[in-house]
C-alpha cells in the first residue's frame, strides 16, 4: 500500500516554553496530518540527552527526554500552577531551542511538580513493570547529578564498576533524588502514550528513530557492561564510527562503546529483545539507525583522535534478525536506514530481513553518475525522504551545494522558478514507486539552511530548530492531502473526508 508522512522533531513543535512537548501544539500536528492524508509521523529519538543536545547520544536507550513532559498537562494534574512557569525563562528566540536555559529551568519545575505527586496506582505500576531497565536508569542519573554531572569514566571505582556495598549505600543516600527521575520517566510514559493512543486513533501511526548504538555514559553501559567491548576497569575498547570519506578526510569518531556480539549470541540476544519489545510499545514502526553495521562495523581504538586508524569488523548479520523473527513474529516492523559504504553483503543481508530501505533525493544528483537515488531507480520496497534530519533542507541545498549537481536535479525534475524546487522535489518523491514517502516539515513549507537539523560532525548549533506556530495550518494541510492524493498516497482513513 502506497503510504506518505511527515519527518518532524517532537522538539521542532511550537512551544512557549521553549521547545516542543506532548502537548497541545502536539496533538494539533496529529490534527493536521489527518486533516494532509498523511499515515505517518517520523520522529527522532526520545531518550534524554546530554552534552551537544544530540539525541543520538543518550543516558539510556529506555527512558524518555524530560524536556518533553508538557508543563501545561501538569498544571491540568494539579502539579504546577501556569503562574510558576510563566515565570521561568526558556529563552526569547521561538525559532531556535536554548538549552542552556532549558537545563537551569525544566528540572526546577519538575522537582516542584514532584513535591506534589502522590504516587497512585498507575505510578506503582508503570515502576514494577519498567523496574528492569527503571532501577538502574534512576540510580545512574541520581549519581551522575551527584558527581556535578561528570561522565561515568569520572566516577570513582567503587560506582563505576558497581562494587555492591557501594551501590547499596548509594541506593540509600539517594532514595528521595531516585524517587524524583522515576515521577519524571511515569510523566513521560503517560504523557507521550496518551499522545500515540490520539496519534492511532486518527489513523496516524509513529515511526521512531532507534540508534544502532548507546553513548558510554549510559545507564546501559553501566548496568551492563559484559553486553559491550570494554576492559577490566569497564572502559571501551574500541568506539564507532565511520572511515574517511569524501565529506571528511578524518571520517566521523562517534566514540560510542561497540557491542560484543559474542557475548550476546551467546545469550540469544536477550538485551536486543529487550530493547525492541520496548521500541514496539513506544512506535508503530521503528527506523534502525546505521543499519550496515549488523553486517560489517567500522571499530576504531579506544583513545583515537581521528577515525583514520579504525578497521572493518564483520556484525552479527542474520542471526540475529532470525532471533528477533522466533521472538517477535516474521513480520519486524522496521525501515533499515541503509545509507553510507555499501557492500554486496550489506545489500544481501538488507534483502534477506525484507526490510525496507531508505532513498534520499538528495543524494540522487551527482553530476557525471548514475545514483540509485535517482528516482526511475527506485524500487517499491523502500521509503523515499527529500532529506533526513542530517541532510540540509531542499532549498537549503539548491543554494549551497555544486552547481552541476543543482542543475542537473532542476534538468530531472523540470523544477520551474514558478513552482519553487522544494516543490519539485517533493513531488519527484510522492510519484516515486518507493511504497512510502517520508518528507520533511521544514521542506513543505519552503526553508533554507535556518531549518538545518544538524550537520553531521560538527558540534554546537544543531538540533535546535523550531517551526513557527502559524506554519501548521489547515491551508497547508489542503496543499499536502492534494498532492498525496494525486499521488495515489493519501491515508486510508482520511479517503472519504
Amino acid at each position: 500500500m502506497r503510504a506518505c508522512g511527515i519527518l518532524m522533531p517532537i522538539f521542532s513543535l511550537p512551544s512557549p516554553y521553549g521547545i516542543g512537548s506532548f502537548g497541545e501544539e502536539a496533538y494539533r500536528f496529529v490534527d493536521f496530518l489527518r486533516k494532509a492524508g498523511q499515515r505517518y509521523w517520523q520522529l527522532l529519538p526520545l531518550g534524554p540527552t546530554g552534552y551537544g543536545d544530540s539525541p543520538y547520544q543518550s543516558f539510556s536507550a529506555f527512558a524518555g527526554n524530560p524536556y518533553f513532559i508538557d508543563l501545561d498537562l501538569l498544571v491540568q494534574d494539579g502539579l504546577l500552577t501556569k503562574a510558576e512557569i510563566t515565570a521561568c525563562d526558556f529563552g526569547d528566540d521561538p525559532h531556535l531551542i536554548d538549552y542552556g536555559k532549558l537545563y537551569d529551568n525544566r528540572l526546577p519545575l519538575l522537582r516542584r511538580a514532584f513535591a506534589r505527586f502522590t504516587p497512585d496506582g498507575g505510578y506503582e505500576t508503570f515502576c514494577r513493570d519498567n523496574a528492569w531497565w527503571l532501577d538502574d536508569y534512576v540510580l545512574f542519573t541520581a549519581l551522575k547529578r551527584e558527581n556535578d554531572d561528570r561522565s561515568l569514566e569520572e566516577w570513582n571505582d567503587a560506582l563505576r564498576l558497581r562494587d555492591p556495598a557501594a551501590l547499596s549505600a548509594a541506593r540509600t543516600r539517594l532514595a528521595e533524588e531516585t524517587a524524583f527521575y522515576r515521577f519524571v520517566q511515569y510523566k513521560f510514559s503517560c504523557q507521550w502514550h496518551a499522545l500515540k493512543e490520539y496519534a492511532n486513533q486518527n489513523g496516524v501511526y509513529l515511526i521512531g528513530d532507534l540508534p544502532i548504538y548507546v553513548s558510554y555514559d549510559s545507564a546501559d553501559v553501566w548496568a551492563e557492561p559484559a553486553q559491550f567491548l570494554l576492559d577490566k576497569r569497564a572502559r571501551p575498547e574500541l568506539v564507532a564510527g565511520v572511515p574517511p570519506d569524501a565529506f571528511s578526510e578524518d571520517g566521523q569518531l562517534w566514540g560510542n562503546p561497540l557491542y560484543d556480539w559474542a557475548h550476546m549470541k551467546a545469550d540469544g540476544y536477550a538485551w536486543w529483545k529487550r530493547r525492541l519489545r520496548h521500541a514496539f510499545d513506544t512506535y508503530d514502526v521503528i527506523r534502525i539507525d546505521h543499519f550496515r553495521a549488523f553486517e560489517s562495523y567500522f571499530a576504531i581504538p579506544y583513545g583515537e583522535k581521528t577515525a583514520q586508524n579504525g578497521e572493518w569488523v564483520k556484525g552479527p548479520g542474520m542471526a540475529l534478525f532470525d532471533e528477533l523473527r522466533r521472538e517477535f513474529g516474521r513480520e519486524l516492523p522496521i525501515i533499515a536506514e541503509d545509507l553510507g559504504l555499501l557492500t554486496p553483503a550489506v545489500h544481501e543481508l538488507l534483502d534477506e530481513t525484507g526490510f525496507p530501505g531508505m532513498k534520499v533525493l538528495q543524494f540522487a544528483f551527482a553530476a557525471g553518475q548514475e545514483s540509485n537515488y535517482l528516482p526511475h531507480r527506485h524500487v517499491k520496497n523502500s521509503v523515499v525522504y527529500t532529506g533526513t534530519h542530517d541532510n540540509d533542507t531542499c532549498v537549503g541545498w539548491a543554494d549551497t551545494a555544486d552547481k552541476d549537481d543543482v542543475a542537473l536535479a532542476r534538468r530531472y525534475l523540470n523544477a520551474s522558478g514558478q513552482e519553487g524546487f522544494n516543490w519539485a522535489m517533493i513531488r519527484a518523491a510522492l510519484m516515486s514507486v518507493a511504497d512510502t514517502a517520508v518528507l520533511p516539515m521544514a521542506d513543505f513549507i519552503g526553508l533554507g539552511s535556518e531549518a538545518r537539523i544538524n550537520t553531521p560532525a560538527t558540534l554546537g548549533g544543531n538540533w535546535t530548530w523550531r517551526i513557527a506556530g502559524g506554519c501548521i495550518n489547515d491551508w497547508l494541510a489542503g496543499i499536502i492531502r492534494e498532492q498525496t492524493a494525486l499521488y495515489g498516497r493519501l491515508a486510508p482513513q482520511t479517503e472519504e473526508k
